[in-house]
């Protein structure tokens, strides 16, 4: 077994491996990488991979992330992609932290965060990983996209049904645009109303730019099609008009068998014409259109838990049915320890 960084002309291979693993997802793609290069507090990405006769057993994506005092710490958003079942995890594990640790005292990374899409009861115990707060939400609800759309109508709350014909009959149209400013304009609404931070606009631009599907593509390199004509990893904007205005928005993301409600916008103005359920239903058609498997709503407030920071958002992606999932919380692994400790408190007192 032997790990290390793959190079540029090497990421076509990974991103076949990638697309081919259970736990493979949009964020371990290339592309995401690249999208993640040009964010400013950001910035680099590399890709550990693990091979064993000369092929790709496992690795992750890793992304920096700048902090204060040219300190910065990486990030192997929803993975690393390994057979979690081994006995061989923690040799894995292993491997890729050998590999990283002098590219952390160059780029004074005081830990490496992981989150894979696993349940709680299948994380494995790993040496010197702890439990953390991450990015990723702990729990979502999926929603299974394989049945007709009569059947997804049925499984839905009567309120999401109903919500979805209400914003039809007044006459909200939902299309696929560019409009970057006019999302970036109501989503300033959302956030001052809801309490929460977004973005600046460069960021959805990018995200919207790199994941761009190239058709055209003859081989799958993380934002095109595969030989097989599979899609890549891509990204849309999803706007809903109301009498010529526009008064929502949505960003989703589509990847091998799932789709993922990403960002979302809402004007103060016309609430009453329920344009965030069309835009919802819109992307879910959409997604079921390319053949996808999941819509997932990314991210709702645990089971029971009333004063949540999401709960509001929760009721509403709840209208659309779906099944509840939970995920193990993200792991850290310290290369600086009193750093990261420090690191930590501060985070608390923010």
């Amino acid at each position: 077994m032997e790990a290390r960084i793959l190079e540029k002309s090497e990421e076509a291979k990974w991103d076949n491996f990638v697309y081919e693993h259970p736990l493979g997802n949009i964020h371990q793609t290339s592309a995401w990488g690249k999208f993640q290069e040009q964010v400013l507090d950001r910035g680099k990405y590399w890709i550990v991979a693990i091979f064993e006769n000369e092929k790709i057993i496992g690795g992750s994506m890793i992304i920096r992330h700048k902090i204060k005092k040219g300190y910065s710490w990486f990030y192997a958003a929803r993975g690393p992609l390994l057979d979690y079942a081994s006995k061989n995890i923690q040799e894995q594990i292993g491997a890729i932290i050998k590999v990283l640790s002098p590219i952390a005292k160059k780029e004074k990374a005081i830990f490496v965060r992981i989150d894979p899409a696993l349940k709680a009861e299948k994380f494995p115990t790993i040496a010197s990983f702890k439990k953390a707060h991450g990015f990723q939400p702990d729990d979502t609800i999926i929603l299974d996209i394989t049945k007709t759309e009569e059947e997804i109508l049925a499984q839905m709350k009567p309120k999401g049904r109903y919500n979805i014909g209400l914003a039809k009959k007044k006459g909200v149209t939902v299309q696929v645009e560019k409009n970057v400013e006019a999302f970036c304009k109501i989503l300033n609404e959302t956030t001052t109303r809801d309490k929460f931070h977004g973005h600046e606009k460069d960021f959805y631009e990018k995200m919207l730019k790199t994941l761009a599907v190239d058709e055209k593509a003859e081989v799958y390199n993380g934002a095109g099609l595969r030989a097989d004509g599979s899609e890549g990893a891509s990204a849309l904007l999803y706007l809903a008009k109301f009498e010529g205005k526009i008064i929502a928005g949505i960003i989703a993301t589509f990847y091998k068998d799932t789709a993922i409600y990403y960002y979302g916008a809402s004007s103060n103005e016309h609430r009453e014409t329920m344009a965030p359920y069309l835009l919802q239903w819109t992307a879910i058609l959409d997604a079921k259109a390319r053949g996808l498997k999941h819509y997932d709503f990314l991210g709702v407030s645990p089971a029971g838990a009333i004063s949540h920071p999401w709960a509001g958002v929760t009721e509403f992606k709840k209208k659309f049915g779906g099944e509840f999932v939970s995920y193990s919380p993200a792991h850290e692994y310290s290369f600086k320890k009193l750093h990261h400790l420090a690191y930590k408190a501060l985070k608390k007192l923010r």
